[in-house]
C-alpha cells in the first residue's frame, strides 16, 4: 500500500540521496579534512550561504536571511530587537490562539522589557495597534485551522501606526509565494523542517530587512556574530551585516542536510508551486464535502484560497482516533487539540491523485469503523 504523506507541514520527508550526503560529509569533510574544513568546505559561512538559498523562496533580496538557531531562539532575538527599534513603546500585539512557542516567547520578552501583551482575534490584529505598540508578532498561517493573513495589508497597517512587523513563516515557507521585500516586512522567522524538508530539528532562518540590518541590536551577542571573530576580542563588536544576528558555533551537519534538501527547490517558480498547493487543498475540500461530511467531518479551514495556507483541518469529535486509524491505512496526517484532523499538502511532491486516494481511504475507515479500535484511542506523547 502506498503511503500518502499529508504531514509535510509538520515534518517533511527526506529529499534525494540524503543518506549519501551525510555519508559524504562525514567521510570527505569531517574525517577527510577535520578542522581544515571550516575554511576549505565552507563550514564557517554556511549560515549565510544556506540563508541565501532560502531568500528566493521568501521573496528576499541578498544579505537579509541567515540560518542557524531554532525558531524559538530566533523569535526571542527578533522580538527583543524589535523592542529596541521602538524605544518607549511598551506593548506587543499578537493573536489569540497563537502557536505556543510564539506566545511563550512573547510573554518572556514582555516581562523583560516591562511591556504588556495585547492578544486579540486574528482578524483584529492590525486594527489593535496603537501608539504604544512596539511590535506586532503573528503567524502568517495559523497552525491549526490554516487561516492565512494578508501579509501586505497587515504589514502596511502596522507601519501606519509606527510599529514593527514580525512574521512567523513556519507554515508558509516552501508552499506559499511569499514576497517579504515587496510587502515591506521588517522581520521574519521560519522553520526549515516542514515544507523545506531539512530534517527533524533542522535550524530555522531569520529575515531582517536591509533597512534594519545596520542598526538592529540582537540580545545574544556571541563570537560568531562578531565583526572579527578570530581576533578573540574581549568586547563585542557586531558584524556589519546579517552575520551580526548569529551567536554561537553553527550546526554544520544540520546545515549540510538542509542545503541538500534545498536542491529540490532549484528552478522552482514559487507562484507555480503555490498554484499547485491551492489545487491540492481545493480538491481535498471538495472531496471532504462530498464523501466525509456524512460521517461527521466539518471543514475547519477557510474555503477561499486567498484565506488559507497549504493545510486543511477537518473537525470531528473522534479526531485523535481517526488520525491514528488513517496512519494505519497509509494516510499520514496529525491531530491538533481540541478536535482537528490536520492534513498538509506539500506541493513539491504530492499529486491530485494522492488527494483523491487519501479521501477514499478516510471514507472507508469511517464506513468499517476502523477508528473505533482500542489501540487508536490511546494517546501518544507526540500527536
Amino acid at each position: 500500500m502506498k503511503r500518502i504523506y499529508l504531514d509535510g507541514n509538520s515534518l517533511g520527508p527526506p529529499q534525494g540521496d540524503v543518506l549519501g550526503r551525510i555519508a559524504r560529509f562525514v567521510a570527505d569533510e569531517w574525517d577527510g579534512q577535520l578542522i581544515g574544513a571550516w575554511n576549505t568546505r565552507g563550514w564557517w559561512d554556511a549560515p549565510i550561504t544556506v540563508g541565501e538559498r532560502i531568500a528566493p523562496l521568501i521573496g528576499a533580496a541578498a544579505g537579509q536571511t541567515v540560518v542557524g538557531e531554532s525558531t524559538t531562539i530566533w523569535l526571542y532575538k527578533l522580538l527583543s530587537a524589535a523592542m529596541h527599534l521602538r524605544p518607549g513603546r511598551l506593548e506587543i500585539v499578537t493573536e489569540t490562539g497563537q502557536f505556543p512557542t510564539d506566545r511563550h516567547v512573547i510573554d518572556s520578552v514582555a516581562r523583560q522589557f516591562g511591556a504588556s501583551v495585547r492578544a486579540v482575534p486574528s482578524e483584529e490584529a492590525a486594527a489593535a495597534v496603537s501608539e504604544q505598540t512596539a511590535v506586532v508578532s503573528l503567524c502568517h498561517v495559523d497552525y491549526r485551522g490554516g487561516r492565512r493573513h494578508d501579509m501586505r495589508a497587515v504589514t502596511a497597517a502596522v507601519h501606519e501606526a509606527g510599529a514593527v512587523m514580525l512574521w512567523d513563516l513556519s507554515h508558509s515557507t516552501g508552499a506559499m509565494d511569499l514576497q517579504l521585500d515587496e510587502c515591506n516586512v521588517d522581520l521574519a522567522v521560519g522553520c526549515t523542517y516542514k515544507y523545506l524538508n531539512g530534517g527533524p530539528g533542522s535550524p530555522a532562518f531569520a529575515y531582517v530587512a536591509d533597512r534594519h540590518v545596520e542598526v538592529i541590536e540582537q540580545p545574544v551577542s556571541g563570537w560568531v556574530g562578531h565583526a572579527d571573530p578570530f581576533s578573540m576580542d574581549e568586547y563585542h563588536r557586531p558584524a556589519p551585516s546579517i552575520r551580526k544576528m548569529l551567536s554561537g558555533t553553527p550546526p554544520v551537519i544540520a546545515l549540510a542536510v538542509l542545503d541538500h534538501a534545498l536542491d529540490a527547490f532549484d528552478g522552482v517558480d514559487m507562484a507555480v508551486l503555490r498554484s499547485h498547493s491551492t489545487a491540492l487543498t481545493e480538491r481535498f475540500i471538495e472531496r471532504a464535502d462530498a464523501r466525509l461530511r456524512q460521517h461527521g467531518f466539518i471543514v475547519a479551514t477557510p474555503r477561499a484560497p486567498a484565506g488559507r495556507g497549504s493545510h486543511v483541518s477537518l473537525a470531528h469529535d473522534e479526531a485523535y482516533a481517526i488520525v491514528q486509524a488513517a496512519i494505519s491505512v497509509g494516510v499520514v496526517g496529525d491531530f491538533r487539540e481540541p478536535n482537528l484532523c490536520r492534513f498538509g499538502f506539500a506541493p513539491l511532491y504530492l499529486t491530485i491523485a494522492d488527494v483523491e486516494e487519501a479521501v477514499d481511504r478516510l471514507e472507508q475507515l469511517m464506513v468499517d469503523g476502523t477508528y473505533e479500535r482500542h489501540e487508536f484511542q490511546v494517546r501518544a506523547a507526540v500527536t
